[in-house]
């Protein structure tokens, strides 16, 4: 059997041009290495499997060659690699710092390559301080590390710090895709574009990724597996998602995530990403932003198209809900609840919106999401509408006649949709206007009687009457802002507001006494206990107001005190002028600063006030020698 290699040492870059999404930082130590200006100490930061180390050995190598010798000698001999986090000690530096003494046998550098640096311990930073800052002509220390903030600063200040930056997914994929052709690999473009987002900016993650796939799938890498393979929830699930919420198929929706559970796949994974789904809906629904989406050329269609269907205050609100669950899925008791909620309101979003479009499913890439329930295809038209006209029916059913118009109410017997409603809305005009432009039609003695059968009726004493006329304000009407008559009709519709006069209705004022009022406020004290508003209550409680005719007058000893009890003024007033049968109540509040002494005692007053009613209390006061 044939040592097996993994992919990470196996095409570890050895030359700058080779390293993977970090040419800003090559280009500098190529030129450095050329112009001879190259600093003794540098720091490589930065996070995991993104070149650090592999920079450093190829910068070990490079500073050793010249035109005479053979490039693919690694001077084994003066490259000295440390492992900080099991050499951490200040023995393990002071060892290190008798070898830097010694001049290199070959080559003209000694590099000491520190990994993980930031494990030393603080007595062995401040042994290595004097040696770093001023070390022989013939070494060079690099030191790699992912967590610089852990490293003290006098460490920073003697280095030349280089930051390594996260691997972006098209240049992880588009070295997989070297590699699988060296490899003889077939592999699907979306199948290597998964390993790259899964590597989450590590190349050395992406490799051992790409390993684990070529162990599961063989020469050929298809996307299916690869995201069974990584626990990946595949995109078409997140696409049949969000066909179900556009259509507010609620039903399918909870089907649909009960599968993804059931194949074993994790709430919180699942919600994180359809909120991430919603954000490249939004993302590609601007040919600006189309650049942001981080998909293969097949997928990217697919987002074109969905995100065309979907309204851009649908996807805010998706992503708002969707972000609101993510925060909270850790701290629920019941998480799949949660997330069921979640849907339940993302999938009523569509259907409150005033502008719907036509929704239709996106063709998947095969084997795709399939589900043992049929879902109707969503066409987009509007059921059909079935609609009596509007006509004058008498509802007595007296012959018809002309004084007796006002008798004949507009009888509408509809079908509609919600749409249908929105756009009656629209269109919709007071009612006084309505009955004007309806127009009087009379109809047959058996028409009468059929829409007389079907119409609501009120019956007092054995009569039919007819339906009681409730003045109303009028509605506004929506006028369209494009329109050059929109400001005509503004001042119409303003003027038609102004003229609106609501009927006068005459409310009691009938008298009472001090003491009928003292019985209702002590009333809505207790109303205002069961409240359990506390401090209002003990507001209320410090004075009984004084009624002069339908005024109370009521003074407190700060202005606190009475803007608190103000902000309950409504409520208070609406209580007692309904038990009193008094509108015209009416409640004054004062303030007397002279007063306050009547509520608030100090502990000296209250010792002084208990003295003059015992006065033993001083003498044993001064037996004890107490104090305040």
């Amino acid at each position: 059997m044939e040592h097996f290699i993994v992919s990470a040492r196996k095409h570890r870059p050895t030359q700058f041009n080779e390293v993977v999404g970090q040419r800003t930082i090559t280009d500098t130590l190529e030129n450095a290495i050329a112009n001879n200006h190259l600093a003794q100490a540098l720091l490589f930061t930065g996070p995991r499997g993104v070149g650090k180390t592999t920079c450093a050995r190829i910068l070990a190598k490079r500073i050793n060659e010249t035109d005479s010798e053979q490039t693919d000698e690694d001077f084994a001999f003066n490259i000295f690699e440390l492992d900080a986090a099991s050499n951490n000690s200040v023995d393990d530096i002071r060892e290190l710092i008798d070898q830097v003494r010694v001049p290199p046998q070959v080559g003209k550098y000694k590099v000491y390559i520190i990994d993980e640096v930031h494990m030393l311990s603080t007595a062995a930073f401040n042994a290595f301080l004097k040696t770093l800052e001023e070390p022989p002509k013939h070494a060079i220390f690099i030191l790699a590390t992912t967590e610089k903030h852990k490293i003290i600063p006098t460490i920073l200040s003697r280095c030349q710090i280089f930051d390594f930056k996260r691997i972006t997914v098209v240049d992880i994929k588009n070295h997989l895709k070297l590699i699988a052709d060296k490899e003889g690999i077939e592999a699907d473009d979306d199948a290597l574009h998964i390993i790259a987002q899964k590597a989450d900016g590590a190349l050395r993650d992406a490799l051992s990724a790409f390993d684990r796939v070529v162990g599961f799938s063989g020469k050929h890498l298809t996307r299916e597996a690869v995201a069974e393979n990584l626990n990946v929830l595949d995109y078409s699930y997140y696409f049949e998602m969000t066909y179900l919420l556009l259509k507010n198929d609620i039903p399918n929706v909870f089907l649909a995530y009960n599968e993804i559970l059931n194949k074993g796949y994790d709430g919180h994974q699942f919600i994180r990403g359809l909120a991430s789904h919603f954000r490249d809906l939004l993302v590609g629904q601007n040919s600006s932003t189309i650049a942001l989406l981080e998909v293969g050329d097949t997928v990217k269609e697919m987002y074109l198209k969905q995100s065309k269907m979907a309204s851009t205050p649908f996807l805010k609100k998706a992503i708002s809900l969707a972000n609101a669950c993510d925060l909270a899925y850790k701290n629920s008791q019941n998480q799949r609840l949660l997330v069921e909620l979640c849907l339940l309101e993302l999938a009523s979003l569509n259907s409150t919106e005033e502008k719907k479009t036509e929704v239709e499913r996106v063709i998947l890439p095969p084997k795709a999401v399939e589900r043992t329930t049929d879902t109707p295809k969503f066409a987009g038209t509007q059921p059909q509408k079935t609609q009596i006209p509007s006509q004058n029916i008498d509802i007595n059913n007296n012959p018809p006649s002309s004084h007796e118009n006002n008798l004949k109410v507009p009888v509408t017997t509809e079908m509609e949709t919600s749409e249908d409603k929105e756009y009656s809305e629209e269109i919709r005009v007071e009612d006084s206007k309505a009955k004007e432009e309806l127009p009087t039609t009379q109809v047959g003695t058996e028409e009468r009687e059929e829409l007389k059968n079907n119409t609501p009726e009120i019956v007092v004493a054995g009569t039919i009457e007819e339906p009681r006329k409730i003045e109303e304000k009028p509605r506004l009407r929506k006028v369209s802002r494009l329109s050059l008559n929109s400001v005509q009709q503004k001042q119409e519709l303003k003027k038609e507001l102004e003229s609106y006069k609501p009927e006068h209705i005459e409310r009691p004022t009938n008298a009472f006494t001090q003491e009928e009022f003292e019985k209702v406020w002590r009333e809505y004290c207790e109303v205002v206990s069961r409240k359990r508003k506390h401090n209002l209550l003990s507001h209320l409680s410090m004075s009984i107001p004084t009624v002069n005719g339908s005024i109370a007058h009521v003074e407190y000893p700060n202005n606190i005190i009475k803007i608190e009890v103000e902000r309950d003024r409504s409520n208070f007033l609406e209580f007692i002028r309904e038990r009193l049968q008094n509108y015209d109540f009416d409640l004054e509040i004062t303030v007397n600063d002279t007063i306050t002494k009547k509520y608030v005692y100090t502990d000296r007053e209250i010792y002084d006030k208990m003295t003059e009613i015992n006065p033993k209390l001083h003498n044993f006061r001064q037996e004890l020698d107490l104090d305040f």
